[in-house]
């Protein structure tokens, strides 16, 4: 199946998404769980991303002044929300100074300092076959609803990672175990070992993500935020 990126801006807080699938049969109407049934109470690296004030997309705060997110989330004025796992509320609120981007991952530079946890970022794939956590605001059905407002998980299984991103970069394919990616998941999180492996790029909104690779980045990361 061919995933490609969905990059047309959306209307209201849904701008810079994941993909949809070419010729992929139609998820079933209802609610899906999109991040799973899960909610997050606690996540002080999460970072909510926002273009000219409107939510796009997830990321996480791997730095005090860097944000990761993913590279088709760029554009406009940029914003985060950290370390709330409500993205409209709470946590503190930072500016982006400066953008970086690498295949269809990217780095924000915050306008100052944030003071949290971070995340620690993964120097090798996760094996296959092995259980992942994935995280972000994303839609919670399929078609016809809003963003959730509180951080969301779910489990994957690792199938690949010999898949592209958005932009041709090495992923890491998965597939749904409690729940799968989908818009407004763009730029979230992929953990494994408590690591970050994967950042959300592409997805057919039924069961399949495609996470841009972290190890495969790494070197470029360290480069330009020095983590």
């Amino acid at each position: 199946m061919r995933l490609r990126p969905l990059l047309a801006v959306l209307t209201t807080a849904l701008a810079g998404v994941l993909a949809t699938a070419s010729g992929a049969t139609a998820a079933p109407a209802g609610p899906q769980p999109i991040i799973g049934g899960n909610t997050v109470s606690s996540a002080p690296w999460a970072a909510a991303v926002f273009s000219n004030g409107s939510f796009t997309c997830s990321g996480t705060i791997i730095a005090p002044q860097w944000v990761l997110t993913a590279r088709h989330c760029l554009g406009g004025s940029m914003s985060v929300r950290v370390g709330s796992v409500y993205r409209s509320s709470g946590g503190a609120t930072r500016t982006v100074s400066a953008t970086y981007g690498r295949y269809d991952l990217a780095l924000m530079r915050l306008s100052s300092p944030v003071s949290t946890s971070y995340v620690t970022l993964a120097s090798a794939n996760p094996p296959i076959n092995s259980t992942n956590t994935i995280y972000g605001w994303g839609q919670t059905c399929y078609s016809g609803c809003s963003a959730s407002s509180q951080l969301k998980t779910a489990s994957v299984r690792v199938t690949s990672t010999n898949y592209t991103d958005a932009y041709g970069g090495q992923a890491i394919r998965s597939t749904e175990i409690t729940g799968n990616a989908w818009r407004g998941d763009s730029g979230g999180p992929q953990f494994y070992n408590g690591r970050q492996v994967g950042v959300a790029s592409t997805a057919d909104g039924y069961s399949i993500q495609n996470y841009g690779s972290v190890a495969y980045n790494r070197a470029w990361i360290t480069s330009v935020a020095g983590v």
